[in-house]
């Protein structure tokens, strides 16, 4: 009898391609990890049908406002298969979600993920699920269930696919957005560790199709491989903004990803007032020059694509920007007042304009 057929030689879920013997290697692998992305309020463990959180934390709140957030990776994950390191794009997908969170000050609580695959190999599933689990507990959210799905025919044998989803809490009072902004604002920004995980596509084609550069190449701009560069994790800013918010007069928060660091603060901008930056606080890091230098991107295709070296921002009151940027040193992140922010003419209404050039 040949593998993969029933006893009386017909058609299997193996040999349609979906192993249920590796799904359940893989939850097994992944187990360890994911006891350590625990908060005191999850109950139960991984294997049943849904995650379980004791809300009667919330209690604590007056009026606790819930925040929720969705996303993915984008196809930074084909550098991830190219070089089969999957232990660090984990990183990249809780930044994506938590740091949505934080913006209007909200803690994320809990997170739940969804790896989809052309086949089921445990041990790579248990290396993303790492990942994911260890960027839990550097945001403080617990990692409380998730899915793994076999698409044979759909994805490659190699390929997968991460997504995810995440919810928070902040207190109604404390909620940051547009409506706290002021003039004189200070725009403090936050260094972000590379290119986190947008523009990636841009990226890829820039660098590896017209390019013709290689993952393995040593760049010397770089101080190490190509590839070690693109896959350096989305930096995790949210324990270090949840602490500004609580701290300083901060009034709003901006993540940096895709449409760059103007559109971005643009969407916690009220329309009375505008943002000027200058180009000339901070120095554009390597990589992005070594992508502008490739392909000949011009600026504003990069500022409007990547984050050029700037992850997040806050609009903080002006007499707290020097606390605001000690705090952030202690988080271990570099910061600096970038621009202000002011009254708007009907020109430049809720508008942010970048001017000089870089160091």
């Amino acid at each position: 009898m040949s593998a993969g057929t029933g006893s009386a030689g017909g058609a299997t879920y193996e040999s349609a391609g979906v192993s249920i013997e590796a799904g359940d290697r893989a939850v097994e692998l992944m187990k360890v990890w994911v006891e350590q992305a625990r908060r005191p309020e999850m109950i139960g463990g991984i294997g049943g049908f849904a995650g379980l959180f004791d809300a009667s934390a919330l209690k604590a709140y007056d009026r606790p406002l819930l925040a929720s957030s969705a996303d993915g990776v984008g196809t930074k994950v084909a550098i991830a298969q190219a070089l089969d390191k999957h232990d660090t794009i984990g990183f990249d997908l809780v930044g994506m979600l938590v740091d949505d969170l934080v913006v209007c000050g909200a803690e994320p609580l809990f997170l739940t993920d969804y790896i989809a695959t052309g086949r089921v190999v445990p041990e790579r599933i248990a290396a993303i699920v790492k990942g994911i689990a260890e960027a839990c507990v550097s945001a403080g959210c617990a990692l409380i269930g998730g899915e793994t799905a076999e698409h044979p025919g759909l994805l490659g044998p190699d390929e997968y696919d991460v997504a995810g989803s995440t919810t928070g809490v902040v207190e109604a009072s404390q909620l940051l957005g547009p409506g706290r902004v002021r003039p004189g604002d200070a725009v403090v920004a936050m260094a972000s560790s590379g290119l986190h995980s947008n523009g990636y596509s841009l990226v890829r084609h820039v660098l590896l199709n017209e390019g013709g550069r290689s993952l393995e190449e040593h760049v010397d701009d770089l101080g190490r491989t190509l590839g070690e560069e693109l896959l350096e994790p989305t930096r995790i800013y949210a324990k270090a903004c949840l602490d500004l918010a609580r701290d300083t007069e901060t009034h709003a928060m901006s993540h940096i990803t895709g449409g760059g660091l103007a559109a971005n603060l643009e969407r916690v901008l009220p329309v009375e007032l505008s943002a000027t930056l200058d180009r000339t606080t901070w120095s554009l890091p390597p990589v992005f020059e070594l992508v502008s230098r490739t392909g000949a991107v011009a600026r504003e295709d990069l500022e409007r694509t990547l984050n050029c070296g700037v992850g997040m921002v806050s609009l903080t009151a002006p007499e707290d920007a020097d606390r605001a940027v000690s705090l952030l040193a202690g988080h271990g992140i570099e910061a600096w007042v970038v621009g202000t922010v002011a009254l708007a003419d009907d020109q430049d209404g809720g508008r942010v304009r970048l001017r000089g050039d870089h160091r």
